[in-house]
Protein backbone atom coordinates (compact mmCIF):
# COMPACT_ATOMS: atom_id res chain seq x y z
CA UNK A 1 0.00 0.00 0.00
CA UNK A 2 1.39 3.33 -1.02
CA UNK A 3 2.20 5.80 1.74
CA UNK A 4 2.47 9.56 0.02
CA UNK A 5 3.47 12.17 2.15
CA UNK A 6 4.38 15.98 0.64
CA UNK A 7 8.35 16.56 1.46
CA UNK A 8 10.36 19.37 0.86
CA UNK A 9 13.67 19.64 -1.08
CA UNK A 10 15.98 22.33 -1.25
CA UNK A 11 17.31 23.68 -4.49
CA UNK A 12 20.50 25.33 -5.10
CA UNK A 13 21.89 27.07 -7.96
CA UNK A 14 24.05 29.76 -8.73
CA UNK A 15 21.65 31.27 -11.60
CA UNK A 16 18.40 32.03 -10.65
CA UNK A 17 16.53 30.90 -13.35
CA UNK A 18 18.44 27.05 -12.85
CA UNK A 19 17.21 26.71 -9.09
CA UNK A 20 13.71 27.71 -10.30
CA UNK A 21 13.92 25.56 -13.07
CA UNK A 22 14.99 22.78 -10.93
CA UNK A 23 12.33 23.51 -8.43
CA UNK A 24 9.68 23.21 -10.88
CA UNK A 25 10.79 20.67 -11.90
CA UNK A 26 10.94 18.73 -8.64
CA UNK A 27 7.43 19.80 -7.69
CA UNK A 28 5.81 18.30 -10.90
CA UNK A 29 1.81 19.18 -11.61
CA UNK A 30 0.64 17.79 -8.05
CA UNK A 31 3.93 19.95 -5.84
CA UNK A 32 4.57 23.41 -5.37
CA UNK A 33 7.29 25.91 -4.78
CA UNK A 34 7.52 27.34 -1.22
CA UNK A 35 6.44 31.27 -1.16
CA UNK A 36 7.55 33.67 1.48
CA UNK A 37 4.30 32.92 3.58
CA UNK A 38 4.71 29.18 3.48
CA UNK A 39 8.43 29.24 4.34
CA UNK A 40 7.34 31.31 6.99
CA UNK A 41 4.95 28.86 8.05
CA UNK A 42 6.88 26.25 7.66
CA UNK A 43 9.70 27.44 10.26
CA UNK A 44 7.06 28.54 13.09
CA UNK A 45 6.24 24.91 13.25
CA UNK A 46 9.58 23.56 12.94
CA UNK A 47 12.32 22.83 15.72
CA UNK A 48 15.27 25.38 15.73
CA UNK A 49 17.30 22.45 14.89
CA UNK A 50 16.12 21.94 11.24
CA UNK A 51 16.85 23.58 8.09
CA UNK A 52 14.65 25.67 7.37
CA UNK A 53 16.09 28.14 10.62
CA UNK A 54 19.61 27.88 9.51
CA UNK A 55 20.28 29.11 6.03
CA UNK A 56 18.52 31.59 3.95
CA UNK A 57 16.10 30.76 0.89
CA UNK A 58 14.41 32.58 -1.99
CA UNK A 59 11.03 32.87 -1.83
CA UNK A 60 8.44 32.20 -4.71
CA UNK A 61 7.00 35.53 -3.79
CA UNK A 62 7.75 38.74 -5.76
CA UNK A 63 6.43 42.32 -5.46
CA UNK A 64 5.75 44.80 -8.17
CA UNK A 65 6.09 48.72 -8.38
CA UNK A 66 3.01 48.93 -10.38
CA UNK A 67 0.79 51.89 -11.78
CA UNK A 68 -3.00 51.65 -11.76
CA UNK A 69 -5.19 53.00 -14.63
CA UNK A 70 -6.13 55.70 -12.24
CA UNK A 71 -2.59 56.84 -12.30
CA UNK A 72 -2.20 55.70 -8.55
CA UNK A 73 1.08 53.75 -7.54
CA UNK A 74 0.42 50.47 -6.11
CA UNK A 75 2.56 47.18 -4.94
CA UNK A 76 1.52 44.14 -6.31
CA UNK A 77 2.67 41.15 -3.98
CA UNK A 78 1.97 37.50 -5.73
CA UNK A 79 2.64 34.54 -3.52
CA UNK A 80 3.63 31.37 -5.24
CA UNK A 81 4.63 32.04 -9.05
CA UNK A 82 3.71 35.79 -10.18
CA UNK A 83 5.15 37.76 -13.42
CA UNK A 84 8.66 35.93 -12.68
CA UNK A 85 6.74 32.13 -12.21
CA UNK A 86 9.52 30.41 -14.67
CA UNK A 87 12.89 30.31 -15.47
CA UNK A 88 12.16 31.90 -19.01
CA UNK A 89 11.28 35.47 -17.71
CA UNK A 90 14.25 35.55 -15.51
CA UNK A 91 16.35 34.84 -19.14
CA UNK A 92 14.51 37.69 -20.52
CA UNK A 93 16.33 39.84 -17.87
CA UNK A 94 19.17 38.10 -17.89
CA UNK A 95 19.96 38.15 -21.65
CA UNK A 96 18.60 42.19 -22.57
CA UNK A 97 20.70 44.85 -23.85
CA UNK A 98 22.42 46.73 -20.84
CA UNK A 99 21.51 49.90 -22.87
CA UNK A 100 19.06 51.83 -19.70
CA UNK A 101 16.18 52.85 -22.20
CA UNK A 102 15.92 49.51 -23.13
CA UNK A 103 11.95 47.84 -22.17
CA UNK A 104 13.71 44.61 -20.67
CA UNK A 105 16.56 44.06 -18.37
CA UNK A 106 17.34 45.59 -14.82
CA UNK A 107 16.71 48.78 -13.78
CA UNK A 108 19.23 51.13 -12.73
CA UNK A 109 18.42 49.40 -8.86
CA UNK A 110 18.75 46.21 -10.31
CA UNK A 111 15.22 45.01 -10.12
CA UNK A 112 13.41 42.89 -13.30
CA UNK A 113 11.98 45.30 -15.59
CA UNK A 114 8.14 44.31 -16.52
CA UNK A 115 6.22 45.72 -19.60
CA UNK A 116 3.08 47.96 -19.20
CA UNK A 117 0.74 44.88 -19.68
CA UNK A 118 2.15 42.69 -17.59
CA UNK A 119 1.91 45.87 -15.37
CA UNK A 120 -1.37 46.04 -15.76
CA UNK A 121 -2.44 42.59 -15.83
CA UNK A 122 -0.94 41.69 -13.06
CA UNK A 123 -3.39 44.01 -11.03
CA UNK A 124 -6.34 41.91 -12.36
CA UNK A 125 -4.50 38.50 -11.13
CA UNK A 126 -3.81 37.27 -14.75
CA UNK A 127 -0.39 36.13 -14.95
CA UNK A 128 2.01 35.65 -18.02
CA UNK A 129 1.57 31.66 -17.70
CA UNK A 130 -2.53 32.29 -18.35
CA UNK A 131 -2.82 31.31 -14.61
CA UNK A 132 -5.69 33.97 -13.36
CA UNK A 133 -5.61 34.25 -9.50
CA UNK A 134 -7.20 35.97 -6.82
CA UNK A 135 -5.87 39.36 -5.83
CA UNK A 136 -7.23 41.59 -2.15
CA UNK A 137 -6.61 45.04 -1.45
CA UNK A 138 -4.81 45.29 1.41
CA UNK A 139 -7.08 46.74 3.82
CA UNK A 140 -9.12 43.41 3.26
CA UNK A 141 -6.72 40.94 3.77
CA UNK A 142 -5.47 42.69 6.47
CA UNK A 143 -8.78 42.29 8.14
CA UNK A 144 -8.48 38.26 7.14
CA UNK A 145 -9.40 36.10 4.34
CA UNK A 146 -11.73 33.19 4.77
CA UNK A 147 -10.98 31.26 1.80
CA UNK A 148 -7.52 32.29 1.42
CA UNK A 149 -6.22 30.26 -1.35
CA UNK A 150 -3.12 28.18 0.10
CA UNK A 151 -0.64 28.29 -3.07
CA UNK A 152 -1.42 31.26 -4.79
CA UNK A 153 -2.92 34.33 -4.85
CA UNK A 154 -2.20 38.27 -4.44
CA UNK A 155 -2.50 41.73 -2.35
CA UNK A 156 -2.37 45.18 -3.53
CA UNK A 157 -0.55 47.82 -1.23
CA UNK A 158 -0.38 51.46 -1.92
CA UNK A 159 2.81 52.30 -2.68
CA UNK A 160 2.80 55.30 0.07
CA UNK A 161 2.06 52.91 2.42
CA UNK A 162 4.59 50.27 1.37
CA UNK A 163 7.20 52.74 1.31
CA UNK A 164 6.44 54.31 4.53
CA UNK A 165 6.57 50.61 5.83
CA UNK A 166 9.14 49.74 8.21
CA UNK A 167 12.78 49.25 6.84
CA UNK A 168 15.59 47.75 9.20
CA UNK A 169 15.74 46.55 12.45
CA UNK A 170 12.75 46.92 14.52
CA UNK A 171 11.00 45.12 17.74
CA UNK A 172 8.43 42.42 17.49
CA UNK A 173 5.23 44.38 18.50
CA UNK A 174 5.81 47.06 15.75
CA UNK A 175 6.59 44.41 13.14
CA UNK A 176 3.21 42.66 14.19
CA UNK A 177 1.42 45.65 12.32
CA UNK A 178 3.99 46.27 9.90
CA UNK A 179 2.05 46.29 6.16
CA UNK A 180 5.04 44.47 4.63
CA UNK A 181 5.58 41.92 7.02
CA UNK A 182 1.84 40.77 7.18
CA UNK A 183 1.89 40.76 3.59
CA UNK A 184 4.56 38.75 3.33
CA UNK A 185 3.80 36.73 6.04
CA UNK A 186 0.39 35.38 4.43
CA UNK A 187 -1.91 37.69 7.36
CA UNK A 188 -2.01 39.08 10.00
CA UNK A 189 -2.37 35.96 12.83
CA UNK A 190 0.35 34.00 10.48
CA UNK A 191 2.59 36.99 11.02
CA UNK A 192 2.41 37.03 14.53
CA UNK A 193 2.95 33.42 14.71
CA UNK A 194 5.68 33.60 13.01
CA UNK A 195 7.31 36.53 14.75
CA UNK A 196 6.70 35.59 18.29
CA UNK A 197 8.53 32.20 17.34
CA UNK A 198 11.25 33.98 16.17
CA UNK A 199 11.40 36.10 18.77
CA UNK A 200 11.71 33.05 21.45
CA UNK A 201 14.54 31.02 19.56
CA UNK A 202 16.80 33.76 21.85
CA UNK A 203 14.93 35.97 23.45
CA UNK A 204 15.68 37.93 20.36
CA UNK A 205 14.84 41.89 20.94
CA UNK A 206 14.46 42.93 17.11
CA UNK A 207 13.84 41.54 13.53
CA UNK A 208 14.92 42.79 10.02
CA UNK A 209 12.68 43.83 7.59
CA UNK A 210 13.88 45.36 4.41
CA UNK A 211 12.01 47.23 1.18
CA UNK A 212 13.61 49.60 -1.56
CA UNK A 213 10.50 52.23 -2.22
CA UNK A 214 12.32 55.20 -0.90
CA UNK A 215 15.03 54.74 -4.01
CA UNK A 216 13.05 53.55 -6.78
CA UNK A 217 11.00 55.16 -9.58
CA UNK A 218 7.47 54.54 -8.84
CA UNK A 219 6.54 55.36 -12.58
CA UNK A 220 9.10 52.37 -14.03
CA UNK A 221 6.99 48.97 -13.78
CA UNK A 222 9.68 46.74 -12.03
CA UNK A 223 9.67 43.45 -10.16
CA UNK A 224 11.72 41.92 -7.15
CA UNK A 225 11.65 38.46 -4.79
CA UNK A 226 11.67 38.12 -1.73
CA UNK A 227 14.33 36.29 0.14
CA UNK A 228 14.41 34.62 3.80
CA UNK A 229 17.52 34.97 5.81
CA UNK A 230 19.08 32.17 8.47
CA UNK A 231 22.55 31.90 9.03
CA UNK A 232 24.56 31.79 12.18
CA UNK A 233 21.79 30.16 13.91
CA UNK A 234 19.68 33.00 14.46
CA UNK A 235 22.41 35.21 15.38
CA UNK A 236 22.98 38.31 14.39
CA UNK A 237 20.42 41.10 14.81
CA UNK A 238 21.52 42.21 18.71
CA UNK A 239 21.95 45.46 18.89
CA UNK A 240 25.82 45.44 18.20
CA UNK A 241 25.51 43.81 14.64
CA UNK A 242 22.48 45.33 12.71
CA UNK A 243 25.44 46.74 9.78
CA UNK A 244 25.01 42.78 8.73
CA UNK A 245 23.88 42.41 5.28
CA UNK A 246 24.30 39.78 2.28
CA UNK A 247 24.05 35.80 2.60
CA UNK A 248 26.50 35.33 5.29
CA UNK A 249 24.12 37.15 8.03
CA UNK A 250 21.20 37.17 9.50
CA UNK A 251 19.17 40.78 8.29
CA UNK A 252 16.03 39.05 8.35
CA UNK A 253 13.59 39.26 5.36
CA UNK A 254 14.82 40.98 2.63
CA UNK A 255 12.74 42.73 -0.17
CA UNK A 256 15.23 44.68 -2.01
CA UNK A 257 17.73 42.66 -3.61
CA UNK A 258 19.17 42.67 -7.44
CA UNK A 259 17.14 39.95 -9.55
CA UNK A 260 20.18 37.64 -10.07
CA UNK A 261 22.65 35.62 -8.38
CA UNK A 262 22.33 32.76 -6.45
CA UNK A 263 18.67 31.49 -5.28
CA UNK A 264 17.95 28.57 -2.62
CA UNK A 265 14.13 27.32 -3.33
CA UNK A 266 12.22 24.65 -1.39
CA UNK A 267 10.02 22.56 -3.94
CA UNK A 268 7.75 20.49 -1.98
CA UNK A 269 6.12 17.47 -3.80
CA UNK A 270 3.86 14.17 -2.94
CA UNK A 271 6.60 11.14 -2.29
CA UNK A 272 5.97 7.74 -1.48
CA UNK A 273 8.12 6.79 1.22
CA UNK A 274 6.83 3.15 1.72
CA UNK A 275 9.41 1.82 -0.43
CA UNK A 276 11.95 4.00 0.64
CA UNK A 277 14.68 3.84 3.30
CA UNK A 278 14.61 7.47 4.73
CA UNK A 279 11.71 6.47 7.19
CA UNK A 280 12.13 3.11 8.08
CA UNK A 281 13.71 2.29 11.69
CA UNK A 282 17.21 0.34 11.36
CA UNK A 283 17.81 -0.09 15.66
CA UNK A 284 15.44 -0.79 18.11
Amino acid sequence: MKDVQMEGEIVFESHMSSALERALTYAGEEGFVASMPQLLHARTHADYDNIIWNTWFTSYSEESVVTTPQGNHVIVAIHGGGIFASPERYERVYRASVDRSNVDGFTGQYAGKITQQEARDVLEGKLPDGTEVPVYPYEEFKQGISDLPPIRYGVIIDYELARQSLRGYEEFEILKDDPNMIVRAGGVEANNAYLDKYRDRYNTKKMGVWHPYNRVDPNEPQTRVIFLAGNHGGWGTGDDDFHLYGYDSEYGIGGDAMMGGMARYVSVAPVDISDSLRHIPFVS
